[in-house]
C-alpha cells in the first residue's frame, strides 16, 4: 500500500502540474508571445545543461543510494552528507563556470542569462533526492504544491506585458529557489549529526559521475530541440514547440509518476535479493503505463489541432499539428520509464542505461539536423519520437535475458485497440463541436467512458489489478 500512496501522492502533484498550465499558459503565452517565449527557453536551455553538469547525476543516485541504507540513521545521514556536500562543491563551480560564459560569450540576451542563474542556486539546495530515497513522498509533493499555488499567484499578479519577461523569468527562479530551501527543516528529524573528519564526499564522485552520463544525455530530448531551432528557425517556431512539447510532457507525467515511486522501491528489493519481488514489479508497472499511456497519447492526438490556438492563441495554430507528430513519446517515455528508471537503474545495470540514452541522444541530434532544417518545428517533433523509439527498443533488447519480454507485452493489444476505438469517437466529436471547456470535459469524458468499457469487455489485466486495489482498500 506504501507504493500505491506514494503514486497517489505523485499523480496528484502530476495532475496539479497540468492543471496549473490550464490556468497561466493561456495568459502568459498572450502576454509574452511566441517571441519571447522563445527567448525564454533558449535562455533556460542553456542554464539547463550548466546546472545538470553541475548536480552530476546526483538526483538518481543519492535516491538510491538512501534506499540502499534506509534503515541505518548513521549510515544515511553519513551518506546524506556526504551527497549534499559534493553537490555544493559542484554547484558552485557549476555557478562560477556559467557566469564566465554569460560575461565572455554572450552578445544578446544577457540580462535574461543572469536572471537564469538562480536555477543553478535552486538546485544546490536540493534535498529533494533524500527524502524520495525514504519514500516519504508526502513532504517533497506538499512542498511543491504550496510553491506551484504560490508562484501562479505571482504570475498574474506581476507578468502584465511582454516587457515583463525578465519578471516572469525571475519569478520562476526564486520560486525553484524557495521550494528547495522549504525541505530543509524536515531534515533536523530524519538525519544525525556526523563529525567532518568522517566524511569522504568525493568517494560518491565517480558512481554519481556515471550516472551523469545517461541524466545529461537524457536532457537532450528536452534540450536540444530548443537550442537547435533556435539557431536554425525563427523564435516564434521555438514557441510553438515550446508549448506543444510542454503540454504533451504534461500529460506523460501521469505516465511516468511510478517512476521515481518504484526506483527506490525496487532499490530496496534489489539490495534485499528479492530478484522475483524485482521482477514481478516489473511486469505490473509495464502493464499499468501500457493501459494509462496509449488513452494519453490516442487522446491528445484527437484534440490537439482544435485545442492548440483555442487554449494558447491564434499566434500558435501550427502548435496542435506539433502535438499530434510528438504525442507518439507519451507510450515510448512510460515504457522506458519502467524498464530503465525502475529496473536498470536500480539494479544497478547502468551501463545499459547509460547506452542506451547515449544512442538515442546521438540519433536525436542526427535527426534534428536534417528534419528541423526540412520541416522547421514539426522536424524537432519528428526526431524526438525518432530518438525516444530508439531508447525504447534499445532497453527492451538489453533485458531480454532476464525478463520475459512476451510477458511484458501480452496485453499491450487490449489497451492499443480499446484507445484506437477511442479516438474514432472522440475525434470525430471534435471535429463537428466548437471548442469550448463544456465540449471539452464531454469529449473527455465521453473518450474515458468507451476506453473503461471496452477494457472491462475484453478483460484486459488492469481491471483485475484495479478490482484487487478496490478490496484491499476496502478492508
Amino acid at each position: 500500500m506504501k507504493v500505491i500512496k506514494n503514486y497517489l501522492y505523485n499523480a496528484g502533484y502530476q495532475i496539479l502540474l497540468m492543471f496549473a498550465p490550464l490556468i497561466t499558459t493561456p495568459y502568459v503565452s498572450r502576454v509574452l508571445g511566441a517571441h519571447n517565449t522563445g527567448i525564454n527557453e533558449y535562455t533556460n536551455s542553456w542554464v539547463t545543461f550548466f546546472y545538470l553538469v553541475g548536480q552530476l547525476g546526483i538526483t538518481l543516485y543519492g535516491n538510491r543510494e538512501i534506499a540502499y541504507h534506509r534503515d541505518d540513521l548513521y549510515e544515511r545521514s553519513k551518506t546524506f552528507w556526504e551527497i549534499e556536500s559534493l553537490q555544493a562543491c559542484t554547484m558552485t563551480l557549476t555557478l562560477i563556470a556559467y557566469l564566465g560564459a554569460v560575461f565572455v560569450f554572450s552578445t544578446t540576451y544577457k540580462e535574461y542569462f543572469l536572471l537564469q542563474t538562480l536555477w543553478i542556486c535552486a538546485t544546490a539546495f536540493d534535498v529533494s533526492w533524500f527524502f524520495m530515497g525514504l519514500e516519504d513522498f508526502r513532504k517533497t509533493v506538499v512542498r511543491n504544491t504550496l510553491v506551484k499555488l504560490i508562484t501562479i499567484f505571482m504570475i498574474f499578479a506581476f507578468v502584465k506585458t511582454a516587457n515583463d519577461l525578465w519578471k516572469y523569468i525571475l519569478l520562476l527562479g526564486v520560486a525553484q529557489v524557495g521550494g528547495n530551501l522549504t525541505l530543509w527543516p524536515y531534515l533536523k528529524d530524519a538525519v544525525c549529526k556526523v563529525p567532518i573528519s568522517q566524511l569522504r564526499p568525493f568517494k560518491h564522485f565517480y558512481p554519481a559521475f556515471l550516472l551523469f552520463i545517461p541524466t545529461i544525455t537524457t536532457q537532450v530530448y528536452l534540450v536540444v530541440n530548443r537550442l537547435m531551432l533556435g539557431r536554425m528557425a525563427a523564435p516564434s517556431d521555438l514557441g510553438n514547440f515550446t508549448y506543444a512539447d510542454r503540454l504533451v510532457k504534461l500529460i506523460l507525467a501521469l505516465a511516468t509518476a511510478t517512476g521515481s515511486v518504484m526506483l527506490p522501491n525496487v532499490a530496496k528489493k534489489f539490495a534485499d535479493h528479492d530478484i522475483a519481488g524485482v521482477r514481478n514489479s516489473l511486469y505490473d508497472s509495464f502493464d499499468f503505463v501500457s493501459a494509462i499511456s496509449f488513452p494519453m497519447m490516442f487522446g491528445l492526438m484527437a484534440i490537439a489541432e482544435k485545442f492548440a490556438p483555442w487554449f494558447l492563441g491564434d499566434q500558435y495554430l501550427n502548435t496542435g499539428q506539433i502535438m499530434v507528430i510528438e504525442s507518439p513519446i507519451i507510450v515510448f517515455i512510460a515504457w522506458s520509464t519502467v524498464t530503465g528508471n525502475q529496473y536498470l537503474m536500480p539494479v544497478n545495470r547502468i551501463r545499459e542505461y547509460t547506452t542506451s540514452v547515449t544512442v538515442g541522444a546521438i540519433i536525436n541530434v542526427i535527426a534534428n539536423f536534417f528534419l528541423i532544417h526540412l520541416y522547421a518545428a514539426n522536424g524537432a517533433a519528428m526526431a524526438t519520437v525518432i530518438s525516444e523509439f530508439c531508447v525504447t527498443a534499445y532497453q527492451l533488447h538489453a533485458i531480454r535475458t532476464t525478463i520475459k519480454r512476451r510477458k511484458l507485452f501480452s496485453a499491450t493489444w487490449k489497451y492499443f485497440g480499446s484507445a484506437l476505438a477511442m479516438y474514432f469517437v472522440v475525434h470525430s466529436l471534435n471535429q463537428i463541436m466548437n471548442m469550448t471547456i463544456v465540449n471539452l470535459a464531454a469529449q473527455i469524458a465521453i473518450g474515458a467512458v468507451i476506453y473503461i468499457v471496452v477494457l472491462i469487455f475484453i478483460k484486459a489485466p488492469v481491471v483485475g489489478q484495479a478490482k484487487k486495489l478496490l478490496k484491499k482498500v476496502d478492508r
